[in-house]
């Protein structure tokens, strides 16, 4: 069997990894043409770290990543609305790890150059369109002026192409554009002192604008770290929601971040500071699409944000891709004929995702933090008699999201 990968993110290179660890051949075509380390820092929860364990890749996590001990639910004043502990330290076999979305992707294609041979990525291949029989399948590939280079025959393609995707397309034609809830979210990432314990996530504010802030890696110095920063708002520019909702390759300005920390005082961490000495501010529209009643049509499927684009909130948006190609490795493992593998994996992984969609558009675990500042906007003196343990505990259980998916045996 040979599996054609439309996408080398990090849910369509996890995905080679793991056909490979089950004797599987397959090939990755991106589009750009390099591949690089870009993005700022994304969690990865324990479930999806256990798959990424199980080939090998803890210690290379571990050099580049954060084992990340604690999250911190504030409101904007720093008040704390809820704590938990979060990896090894809330009991999991492994960690969860705040990271830099392209250090782990460079993780992940060393691993796939090393295991697969260089030759098993090819960029400046764009995906055209493909068709296919009860036999095979035909990926036809451009570059990106547009001139043919191959067509390419295997067993399967799997669409991991992301929120825009050709597969996707294809496959649900007429569908349009993300859709896009108004609010726009800003990052950055820096080298900036320890706070807390070094391992922790501080998510604050309240209905109309929230702070993300947690390590994603070694610092210049013992005192310092990698230091990933993320707001969200409402921005006021004039356009079309749907033009903000295709561009996910902005860079973002600090004149329209500022204002959304007004009135934040965290003593944690001085967030103007923090965003005001960042060198490259990106900016990204909260978009998401509704989930499909299919994502396979014959020897064809979709995996990770072409198949389940989401908020990201809860940490759920790589996590999910990761688990998303080890159920689909399995399932193609077990089976000689790959069609019925991959209504296998769909089975297994539509509904589950679906649910983590609509629950993000909620607002995710954090919801909390809303439900907190909508009963005490100016803050208060006793949280329990504001919303009792147990009505937070709900919220956040509700809303989580996790999705751990159980090994087959």
């Amino acid at each position: 069997m040979t599996v054609l990968i439309a996408g080398s993110g990090i849910g369509g290179l996890t995905c080679a990894l793991m056909l490979h660890d089950r004797g599987i051949a397959a090939e990755v075509y991106e589009q750009a043409s390099a591949i690089r380390e870009l993005g700022v820092g994304i969690n990865i929860l324990p479930q999806a770290i256990a798959e990424l364990a199980r080939i090998g890749l803890l210690d290379r996590l571990d050099q580049v990543g954060v084992r990340t001990s604690e999250l911190y639910y504030l409101n904007r004043f720093g008040q704390q609305v809820w704590r938990e502990s979060r990896g090894i330290a809330a009991g999991h076999p492994v960690p969860q790890f705040s990271i830099h979305r392209g250090h782990l992707q460079g993780v992940l294609l060393e691993a796939v150059i090393a295991r697969l041979g260089p030759g098993a990525v090819h960029v400046n291949h764009r995906l055209h369109d493909f068709q296919q029989d009860e036999k095979r399948v035909t990926a036809r590939f451009v570059d990106r002026a547009g001139t043919e280079l191959e067509r390419v025959t295997g067993d399967v393609l799997i669409g991991a192409d992301g929120i825009h995707s050709i597969v996707r397309r294809r496959l649900v034609p007429g569908e349009g554009l993300p859709k896009w809830n108004g609010l726009t979210l800003w990052r950055g990432a820096r080298d900036w002192p320890v706070f807390l314990d070094g391992r922790s996530m501080i998510v604050a504010g309240g209905l109309t604008s929230k702070v993300v802030l947690y390590p994603i890696g070694p610092g210049r110095s013992a005192d310092t770290r990698l230091t990933n920063w993320a707001v969200v708002g409402r921005k006021e520019r004039a356009g079309e929601p749907a033009a903000e909702a295709q561009d996910w390759s902005r860079t973002g300005r600090c004149e329209d971040v500022l204002p959304r920390l007004a009135g934040f005082a965290l003593p944690e961490v001085e967030v103007t500071e923090l965003i005001q000495g960042t060198p490259e501010i990106w900016e990204y529209p909260m978009s998401d699409r509704d989930p499909l009643d299919t994502w396979t049509d014959g020897r064809t499927t979709l995996l990770g944000d072409a198949a389940h684009p989401m908020y990201p909130v809860g940490s759920n948006g790589a996590s999910q891709a990761i688990l998303d190609a080890r159920v689909l490795a399995d399932a193609l493992a077990a089976q000689a004929d790959p069609m019925p593998a991959l209504t296998a994996y769909e089975a297994a992984r539509l509904p589950v995702t679906s649910e983590i969609v609509r629950g993000n558009r909620l607002g995710g675990p954090e919801g909390v933090i809303d439900a907190v500042d909508a009963l005490a906007p100016d803050g208060f003196d006793d949280i329990d008699a504001v919303l009792p343990h147990e009505e937070r505990a709900a919220i956040v259980r509700t809303r989580a999201g996790a999705a751990a998916v159980k090994r087959p045996g």
